[in-house]
Parts: C-alpha cells; structure tokens; sequence
C-alpha cells in the first residue's frame, strides 16, 4: 500500500481535530485580550461546530463536481485563512466569525479526505488506510488542551491559530504533488431546498446541544434550536425520499451493513464523546489537577490510539467486522466505566494504563467502523456515503458533549450536592452503559459483511487448505 496519501490526508486532519479543542484551555486568555467573557467566547466554539454541521453535507456534492483533490487543497487554505483572522481578531464578533470560517474549511477537509482515501484505495487495502485517518480524530482533540495551554503559557494565543500557517501551505504543496488526480463526476443539480433542510437540521441540532451543555446562552435558546433541527430533520426524511438527486441519499440505508456502521457508530460515538469532556474536567475539579496536569494525563489514550494502527489489519483479518466491532464495542464500555473507579488516591501509573486501553480499543472501533460504511457500497455511492457518515458523527459527538454535561447537572439537582467525584463517577458509568448498547447493531450484521475489505473469509479459507495446521 502506498502510504504517502494516507499520511498527508492524515496530517490535514490532525491540524483540523486538533484545532477544533485547542482552544478550550486558552478561552480565558483570549477573553481576556478581547475584552469579552470566558462563557461568552464558548460561542466561537458552538461556530465552529455549526459551521461543520452545516456545510458537511454539501462536501460530496462539491467533490463530484469540482474533484476531489480541487475541494480538498481548497478546503485547507479556507481553513488557513480562518486561522489568520482568529488571530487578528480583537472582538467577540470578529473571532466568532472567524471561527466559522475555520469551520467551513474544516468540512471540506474531513468527508473529502475520506473520500479520496476511499477512492485511491484498493478495498482489500482500506484498512490500514483507514487506520492512518482515524488515528488524528482520536490523537487531535486529545493533544489539543495540553497544547493550548502551553502556547498560551510561554507564549501568546495567536500562536495557537498561527501554527497552522506553515502547516497549512505543507498540506496544500503536499496533497497538490502526490494526491492522485480525481476527476469530477456527473452530477446532477444541486438539490436547494434539501440542503437548506439539512443544514437547519443539523445545525440546530448541533448549535442546540452545545448551547445546552455550553451554556454561553440561556438553555431554553438551546431545546427550541434543537427542536427546530429535529423538526428540519423530519421534514428532509419525507423531502429526501421523493427527490432523484438528493443532497443526502437516504436510501443507502438499505445496505444492512451500512447501516450498521452508521448507526451503531453514532451510538458509540455518543458515549465516547463524553470522554474528553468529562475526564479533564473531573481531573481538575475532582482530583485538584491544573489543565495542563489533566491534559497530560488524558493524553495517555494517545498511546493506545497509535498502537492500534499496527493490530487492525490483523485483528480484523482474523476475526472480522462483526466480532471486532462487538468485542470492541463491550470491552470499550467497560473501559469507559472503569474512570468511576479513578480518585485522587489511584497510581498515577494505573489510570495512565487504563487510559492507554481505552484508547487502542476506541481506535480499534472507529478504524472498523469507518471501514465498514464502505465495505459494501457501491463505488458511485462513496461521496453520499461519506457525507452521511461525516453528518452522523458530528451529531452524535455533540449528542455525547450535551449527555454528559446534562448527566452532571441533573446529578447535582436531584441530590442537592455540588459536581464533584461521585457526579463524574455516576457520568461515566451512564455513557458506558449507553456505549455497550451499540453493540444490538453489531450482532445483527452477517458473520461475513465486509469481508471482501477485511479479507476475514480469505484467512479462513486459506486456514483450511488441506495440509495447513
């Protein structure tokens, strides 16, 4: 396998996840400069993911029409420029905006980058590919409050945005040279009023969930924005289904395995979502450590996330979607569940460990997962595969983000106490218990779905050769 396209459409993608949490640690500095709040600048945050919500649907659209390798070098710059002008900005409203702009690169890179691993892949291959492409969604959001605090630290802020420059113009000279050429497909008319549907929905849904678990505004602005995404939502389902040339093609939920790994993704993605909201924050608020200290800590599931690359093409070879996906599905929840065990008084070298497992198990996941929306499609299919897919996991990990912040208050409420250790032991077992029961997805997919991609049936039948042990 040629590894170059891999690791460049990695590199990209690090520089957005990463850039998508980096700030997270550095929100009272920046508030400070700009002469606004710490709550008030959560808003840029709620930009950004609003931003991604609604222009992923339309990225398989544009790489049809324009190619592939054309959307994603410019996809790169529109997110170099939007790291600019955060770094100029000197308002609420100028940062906010330039946070979306951010935002509207960062659409485009993530689907597209997907799409034209996909595309320039053999499937037989696609799994170590994947691999390389899963490994910064997990590593960025990780790497990125140690980071963030530490440029604010011993540097300014800026830096934080400014760092992707040279990143960014690397990415664009690198993808322009050794990316394969994509041509663009016939595509039929943009379908208007679905994307309209579809940017509202998932919008709403989205700017509605982190208002709620961000409350840089009132909560009742969050339920009436999310109910207004719910219902946009409902109404694309019946819009959807009567178009020939929709902006997201509903009916590649026909494809049983498809459809297992977006929905059984999106539940799993829900509760591993709450993670990194949860676990730094108990660190600091239950166990006393600085962000930095937390961030340090956290950034142990790095570590398993990075070895995972090297056992997934071999595990799934072996056992197979449906018996990774299940097996990584339980054993993931329980390592979830495991943090409720943590307290000040736990071996540093214990929770660092325990971390360590649920990285790899959680990368395992999504390096499966991710493979197999594409395992048993249509190669005309791969640009809606991947909207979809990218549309789903944004949503579920917003879901994931406002589940745990709700879980936290309502623990408060109901029991009078402040947050502090036992409401983050009571969160975490919550969302492993909603993580494992993604797993009533996984056990309905056939023992050979994707196998043409796992190459699960070959090892199998090559097992069984005569004179073979």
């Amino acid at each position: 396998m040629n590894r170059t396209v891999p690791l460049i459409l990695a590199v990209a993608l690090f520089m957005e996840n990463m850039d998508s949490t980096v700030i997270s640690t550095s929100l009272p500095a920046i508030a400070a400069d700009i002469d606004t709040s710490p709550i008030a600048l959560k808003l840029a945050l709620t930009a950004y993911l609003v931003s991604l919500a609604i222009f992923i649907p339309i990225s398989s659209w544009m790489a049809d029409r324009y190619g592939a390798k054309r959307v994603f070098r410019t996809a790169i710059c529109v997110f170099v420029v939007g790291s600019i002008l955060c770094a100029m900005a000197d308002s609420l409203l100028g940062f906010v905006v330039a946070r979306f702009a951010q935002g509207m690169g960062g659409a485009m890179m993530t689907p597209v980058a997907r799409l034209v691993l996909v595309r320039s892949t053999k499937k037989s291959q696609l799994v170590s590919a994947m691999a390389w492409l899963t490994i910064p969604a997990l590593v960025g959001p990780l790497v990125g409050p140690p980071v963030g605090g530490f440029i604010t630290t011993y540097f300014t802020w800026h830096w934080i945005f400014l760092i992707n420059v040279p990143i960014g113009i690397a990415g664009v000279w690198l993808s322009g040279r050794f990316l394969p050429e994509i041509e663009p497909a016939r595509t039929r008319p943009l379908d208007a009023v679905g994307f309209l549907l579809v940017a509202v929905a998932a919008s709403g849904i989205v700017f509605g969930l982190s208002v709620i678990s961000l409350p840089a505004l009132p909560p009742p602005v969050g339920i009436v924005t999310t109910l207004i995404g719910v219902l946009a939502g409902v109404l694309y389902l019946s819009h959807g289904c009567k178009r020939p040339n929709p902006i997201l093609d509903l009916r590649l939920f026909r494809n049983a395995t498809f459809r297992a790994a977006v929905f059984g993704g999106a539940m799993f993605r829900i509760g591993t979502g709450a993670v990194p909201f949860l676990l730094p924050l108990m660190f600091q608020l239950g166990f006393g450590l600085t962000p930095f200290q937390s961030g340090l800590l956290t950034f142990a599931s790095a570590l398993g996330a990075l070895a995972m690359k090297f056992a997934a093409p071999v595990t799934l070879r072996v056992g197979g979607f449906r018996n990774a996906l299940i097996f990584t599905t339980v054993s993931g929840a329980a390592f979830i569940a495991a943090n409720a065990l943590f307290t000040p008084s736990t071996p540093a070298g214990v929770i660092i460990a325990t971390l360590i497992a649920a990285g790899f198990l959680r990368s395992l996941f999504f390096t499966s997962a991710n493979t197999l929306v594409f395992a048993d499609i249509e190669d005309r299919e791969t640009s809606q595969a991947t909207a979809i897919a990218a549309c789903s996991q944004q949503i579920s990990i917003a879901l994931g983000v406002a589940a745990a912040g709700g879980i936290l208050e309502g623990y408060a409420f109901f029991t009078g106490l402040p947050v502090g250790l036992p409401a983050f032991h009571f969160a975490f077992v919550s969302v492993a218990m909603v993580t494992a029961l993604s797993v009533i997805w996984f056990l309905r997919l056939a023992p050979e779905a994707g196998n043409a991609v796992s190459g699960h049936r070959l090892a199998r039948q090559a097992q069984d050769k005569p004179g073979n042990p």
